[in-house]
């Protein structure tokens, strides 16, 4: 079973700084992250994550091709079912003629695509995403909503907002970080609009909070 989950927030409230440590980049003062799998727990481990970053990173020199080829030889012994590299390409609406094209030249929105498709052939146990479609034009935004759509391999996906239509249109659960506290917004005995608004006068009080 797949789930997906919106970390949303207020911009700076710390989601990027949540992730970084999700990710072993930032040293936590305590606590920890796991998995539970049959009653057991297991320790998160960057080897086990995922992560799209909201300004995407991709080695400039090669084109979307030898990247992804690069890619997958080097991973090759972890992933499953190796398809064609251009029905990977298909996967993420990259036009034919941008295939063989060098990264340098992409835009923001495709080098998007091609972090987001390297992390799915990876298939990890989490993916994160922090922000995926900020910066994106209304079509690649679109493309992106899709694809997160139909991303259902039985892992756990959690992309950070700040934009609610978002986070009640694709997620499964929300989690409100506020005040450098999660907490899981109840939807039960609500319709979408009042559970809307009691997420939006949450992030109003920490807004309030703030300024004080």
């Amino acid at each position: 079973m797949s789930i997906k989950i919106a970390l949303a927030g207020n911009p700076n409230c710390g989601k990027t700084t949540l992730f970084n440590c999700i990710n072993s980049d930032i040293s936590v003062d305590g606590g920890e992250f796991y998995l539970l799998k049959d009653g057991s727990k297991i320790q998160v481990t960057p080897e086990n994550i995922g992560y799209v970053l909201s300004t995407p990173t991709v080695p400039e020199f090669l084109t979307g091709r030898e990247f992804l080829r690069f890619f997958i030889d080097i991973n090759e012994s972890y992933i499953s079912n190796i398809r064609p590299l251009d029905e990977y390409f298909d996967i993420v609406s990259l036009a034919k003629e941008d295939r063989d094209r060098l990264m340098k030249d992409y835009s923001h929105g495709m080098k998007n695509k091609m972090q987001m498709l390297i992390n799915m052939i990876a298939e990890p146990d989490i993916l994160l995403l922090d922000e995926p479609l900020t910066s994106l034009d209304v079509v690649v935004a679109e493309e992106m909503k899709q694809l997160l759509r139909s991303h259902k391999d039985g892992r756990i996906t959690i992309f950070s907002t700040h934009i609610m239509d978002l986070a009640l249109d694709l997620c499964d659960v929300i989690v409100l970080l506020s005040n450098g506290e999660l907490e899981i917004v109840d939807k039960e005995n609500m319709d979408e609009k009042e559970f809307k608004s009691k997420i939006i006068t949450a992030l109003k009080e920490e807004g309030a909070a703030d300024e004080r």
